[in-house]
């Protein structure tokens, strides 16, 4: 029997029309574009606007795009995973909010929190269900409106982060192509540097908590700095060790977008040029478990047959990375 192998056929993505600079931004709180520019390498960064819009509103936008770009009738589809921390609703599911949207009756769908390492497990996962040949059309969505819980008073994080959404489309391939190899890790012990205080069953919504401003982002930066560096170089390496791959035959790396310290600290680890790294970050900002997804889209005519290591790292502490072999090229899409 041949080895079924789960290749990403289509990518859609979405971004918000409304742009929020550094220039902006430098009239909400104390900060500047040089600052925000030197330490983290962000410009600008897109916001969603309108009354009952969430997160579920842009990637119904980017999977909407996936289906008509690869043709695919959306009660083709028999899965669909979101990755998200800002969901629509504590519950039902994201996922299954997009699935509707999308009008797609034939899949069942559930959501991912793994903070910004969430599209990565998103990924891997839906491979598995292609690869065994339980499901053959998956889409996975990586989705955050990170405005709705950026505390735009704290100039230590209002900076950082954006909105927008990405999605691709997986199917089962006999070729040596596809989602070839993965290391997704995590340990719990970093919760404490990056989390929401607030709005969970351990600490419920109350008067003290919105007093307090904890339904907001927490990030110790510090310690998420040194962690994401070292752990996303570690397991990329890895990763590109047991494939055999070098830095000559390594077309592209796809870091998470969180900081261009953190971005170019991996890349450096891992022995490669910055011109073999997708940054977006200038224009976008950190989109949590978008920013995967969003490079992919805004890359795709570039890519061939390349192989691409995909690597995130997030809270939780969550982190990985994963071995893609690109299956189109993408100027013939």
């Amino acid at each position: 029997m041949e080895k079924v192998n789960a290749v990403i056929t289509a990518i859609g993505g979405y971004v918000p029309d409304y742009v929020l600079t550094n220039e902006e931004l430098s009239k909400m709180v104390d900060t500047s574009d040089e600052w925000i520019t030197t330490r983290v390498g962000i410009k600008e960064r897109r916001i969603l606007k309108g009354e009952g819009k969430g997160t579920s509103d842009m990637a119904m936008e980017a999977v909407n795009q996936l289906l008509e770009k690869s043709g695919t009738a959306p009660d083709e589809v028999d899965m669909l995973i979101c990755a998200t921390v800002t969901p629509d609703h504590i519950f039902p599911a994201t996922a299954n909010i997009v699935s509707d949207k999308c009008d797609i009756r034939n899949a069942h769908s559930f959501d991912i929190n793994a903070g910004c390492s969430g599209f990565l497990y998103a990924l891997d996962t839906a491979a598995q269900f292609v690869k065994t040949g339980s499901k053959k059309k998956v889409v996975v969505v990586g989705a955050d409106k990170m405005s709705s819980i950026t505390d735009y008073t704290d100039r230590t994080t209002c900076v950082l982060f954006g909105d927008g959404a990405g999605a691709v489309l997986l199917e089962p391939t006999t070729d040596e192509e596809g989602v070839m190899d993965s290391k997704l890790q995590s340990d719990g012990f970093g919760r404490v540097y990056l989390h929401q205080k607030a709005g969970g069953s351990v600490k419920p919504p109350s008067h003290e908590t919105i007093d307090n401003r904890e339904h907001y982002i927490f990030q110790d930066g510090r310690h998420v700095f040194k962690h994401a560096v070292s752990k996303m170089a570690d397991v990329a390496v890895e990763v590109m060790d047991r494939n055999n791959i070098s830095s000559e035959n390594l077309n592209w790396l796809v870091p998470h977008q969180a900081n261009m310290r953190i971005i170019e600290g991996t890349a450096n680890r891992m022995g490669i040029d910055k011109s073999q790294v997708m940054i977006n970050i200038q224009r976008y900002g950190n989109t949590t478990a978008a920013t995967l997804p969003l490079c992919l889209w805004e890359w795709e005519e570039q890519l061939k047959k390349d192989n691409i290591i995909l690597a995130a790292f997030g809270a939780g502490f969550t982190w990985g990375a994963l071995y893609l072999k690109w299956g189109y090229n993408g100027d013939k899409k």
